[in-house]
């Protein structure tokens, strides 16, 4: 069986959704079992990786600040690959698994492990393609341009128009988009919310991040000041699914409160409007659905350039405290929705629902893809692919 090597990192659910997705689309095309995901901090040092993931998390809820100047400071200092021995059990875990899958292609959801594919490159370990899948949009850390790789795939053509300004050859930039689940383009044109002009009463989805300022009196004040319908998913917080569930009973208004749940793009494609942080994960799965966003949150660094995509394109608004939250949506559901439907046409502009799939099939044939060029699976291999960069 012909493999893709994907892999991605857990710091940050973007890079863990993008690679999941890519990962459907290329065993779509070739099989299951085609294109293994593997996170090379988990896998070279599994205790270290969990201490890293609870500080990183710890760091952007509890210390945003902080969390930027560490960032900034990456992306403007030079750490690899001249500290890339700070990383030599993940680059032999990465030799390994080129080892053991022998892929004819490696995509990368996670920008440092570009550096550990140049180094394997220039002693014969790696002699297939090596792409980043940039799972950012126009804020980009030197990280994803200063490795060499095939070919960068970008979430947007503001994105690759960042990019072409940071040095990237502009033949190796593709805005095909963000990879998101099949589930968006399956069910294009078959589910979407109530007519809001017809009178339906608004469908809010609120996504409770960990860390979130406010976002427990945001909740109550939507369910106590409000009669649309809501559905509030608090992740694994048991406790505050407890005392918003007896913040709502008796409300005659709908409200569905959630646990951790599987279902974002069924709810993304059937709200109005959605409450998060900006999100890599769920900034383009928003995107993906149509649904505007109201941002409560955004994390310095890599979120700033998610609710800038939207900021420009007139999609959403930032509201980072409970009554700049509950202004956001008076306005949006004012007029029969008027703004609201605004905001989703603008969605669409941004919208690349069959982005995993076009990826995929430009990793398998080694050459770019339109949507109308898509080859057959059995196409897909007509090509041995080779490492460049």
């Amino acid at each position: 069986m012909k493999k893709t090597l994907i892999l991605t990192a857990g710091f940050g659910e973007g890079h863990n959704a993008a690679a999941r997705n890519l990962a459907a689309a290329v065993e779509a095309s070739v099989g299951p079992g085609s294109a293994p995901v593997v996170d090379l901090f988990a896998l070279a040092s599994p205790r270290l990786n969990r201490v890293s993931r609870r500080g990183y998390l710890a760091l952007i809820n509890r210390a945003p600040r902080v969390w930027s100047r560490f960032y900034g400071w990456i992306d403007r200092r030079d750490i690899f690959p001249r500290h890339l021995w700070f990383l030599r059990r993940e680059l032999g875990a990465f030799a390994e698994c080129l080892r053991r899958e022998q892929p004819i292609a490696v995509c990368s959801a996670y920008p440092v492990y570009g550096f550990l594919a140049n180094r394997l490159a220039a002693v014969g370990g790696l002699r297939v393609p090596y792409y980043h899948v940039v799972t950012d949009s126009i804020s980009i850390n030197t990280l994803w341009t200063k490795p060499a790789c095939a070919g960068w795939f970008v979430p947007n053509e503001e994105t690759a128009g960042v990019m072409r300004r940071m040095g990237v050859p502009p033949e190796k930039l593709h805005a095909y988009g963000f990879p998101v689940q099949a589930f968006f383009a399956e069910h294009e044109g078959r589910l979407s919310p109530p007519d809001l002009a017809a009178g339906a009463r608004p469908q809010v989805l609120f996504i409770v991040h960990s860390g979130v300022r406010h976002a427990e009196t945001t909740a109550r004040r939507l369910l106590a000041e409000t009669d649309w319908e809501l559905t509030i998913a608090v992740g694994r917080d048991e406790g505050l699914r407890r005392r918003l569930a007896h913040a709502a009973s008796g409300r005659r208004s709908s409200t569905t409160l959630l646990g951790w749940t599987d279902q974002v793009p069924r709810l993304l494609m059937t709200h109005h409007v959605v409450i998060s942080k900006a999100g890599g994960a769920t900034t383009q799965e928003a995107i993906a659905a149509h649904c505007p966003m109201v941002v409560n949150q955004i994390v310095p660094g890599q979120e700033e350039g998610n609710f800038e995509l939207l900021r420009r394109r007139d999609a959403g608004a930032l509201a980072e405290t409970p009554d700049a939250v509950l202004d956001a949506l008076r306005r949006a559901f004012a007029d029969g929705g008027a703004r609201c439907r605004h905001w989703s046409e603008s969605m669409r502009t941004l919208a690349r629902r069959d982005a995993a799939p076009r990826i995929a099939a430009h990793v398998l044939c080694g050459q770019p893809i339109t949507p109308a060029e898509a080859p057959e699976p059995a196409a897909m291999f007509s090509q041995s692919p080779s490492f460049h960069g």
